[in-house]
């Protein structure tokens, strides 16, 4: 058995208050955290603390900032995140988002001047929770991706978050990466010292690598969504450059082409954020289209399988079920990242509850 979600989220909420954020904010971070540890996204949930210790000690981070707004319409709003941990403008700029499709049918909102803000999902589906349509994407910290062809870091993992309302609670909810996996994968493998899959990473030459310190320590590369061009890769360059243009180029935050990205001293990683809140009812009945999306989802799920194929899933599908294990299980914490934590919260001052 792992441990409670409770445990899991106050341990995560120690750290980050003993770092200096206030305890509301960290409440609010840890929420998000625990909602992909929850659902089995383990590279963006509690093993986060261990980059944001990094960013902590570069003085990357103020974790007291608060989120203000520039600039606003009835339907659209610019937000700067003051710096801190992406969590705290990202549920400040969905939230405001939501507020807007409920008045107007429609809310947009840019963010710039913020630092990583975890998974993509999770915005998305507060989106489809109030019963509307949600599109989230962002830029990122660092240059690990060459374009396809090329032999430097131009893009980055720059994720892409959707989500649909369906009926009785059902939705559909795609979040992905443009590589060909998270980094927090490989960040994770790397920490536990265990080998990347063949197709995920390149070595500083160019090279396929299955070691993950090649990226995550090293001079190498992530693999744009396709692994190849054989295999289509530049499709996953293209999409990491739309996230781009919505996420920087629109909020004006720091292009991740830049040599100087994240890179000056005592100022954050200046990442930027895309939130889309869509009402269907602006076009229909809302709850016809939900019949419609539920509809769509039940045929996609009773497709023909392969001969001793698993089902065919749709987008959200594993992590409901890893939502479900773990509501019962509790949540396990590899070692190797256990005995990190431990340092960091003690470093810290923080209480360790974990065990």
């Amino acid at each position: 058995m792992g441990h409670s979600a409770e445990i899991h989220r106050g341990q995560i909420a120690a750290v980050l208050e003993a770092w200096g954020m206030p305890a509301r904010h960290a409440g609010r971070t840890a929420d998000v955290m625990l909602w992909a540890d929850m659902r089995g996204v383990a590279s963006h949930g509690i093993s986060m603390l261990v980059n944001y210790e990094v960013l902590r000690s570069k003085d990357k981070v103020k974790f007291a900032a608060e989120p203000t707004l520039v600039r606003e319409t009835p339907v659209s709003a610019l937000v700067d995140g003051g710096e801190n941990l992406g969590y705290v403008p990202a549920r400040y700029a969905i939230e405001l988002a939501i507020d807007k499709a409920r008045k107007s049918g429609i809310g947009i909102v840019a963010v710039r001047n913020s630092m990583h803000f975890g998974a993509c999902g999770f915005y998305a589906e507060a989106a489809v929770d109030a019963g509307f349509v949600g599109t989230v994407m962002t830029s990122t910290s660092k240059a690990a991706v060459a374009p396809t062809g090329g032999a430097e870091a131009k893009l980055g993992t720059d994720p892409i978050a959707f989500g649909a309302p369906a009926l009785d609670g059902d939705s559909f909810l795609l979040d992905m990466a443009t590589t060909t996996v998270a980094g927090g994968k490989i960040r994770n493998l790397a920490v536990e010292d265990l080998p990347c899959p063949p197709g995920w990473i390149l070595d500083p030459s160019g090279m396929p690598s299955t070691e993950p310190k090649d990226v995550y320590d090293g001079a190498g590369f992530m693999t744009s969504l396709g692994g190849a061009r054989e295999a289509a890769s530049y499709k996953g360059y293209g999409l990491a450059a739309m996230v781009n243009i919505l996420s920087a180029c629109l909020s004006g935050s720091s292009l991740i082409s830049d040599p100087l990205h994240s890179k000056i001293a005592g100022k954050g990683n200046d990442i930027g954020h895309f939130f889309m809140v869509l009402d269907p009812g602006l076009f229909r009945d809302p709850q016809e289209f939900r019949a419609d999306v539920s509809k769509f989802l039940g045929m996609l799920r009773s497709t023909r399988t392969v001969a001793g194929g698993e089902p065919v899933l749709v987008a959200g599908d594993p992590e409901r079920a890893k939502l479900a294990k773990r509501k019962k299980d509790g949540i396990d914490v590899p070692k190797g990242l256990t005995a990190k934590l431990k340092v960091i919260a003690g470093d810290a001052g923080a209480e360790w509850v974990l065990g």
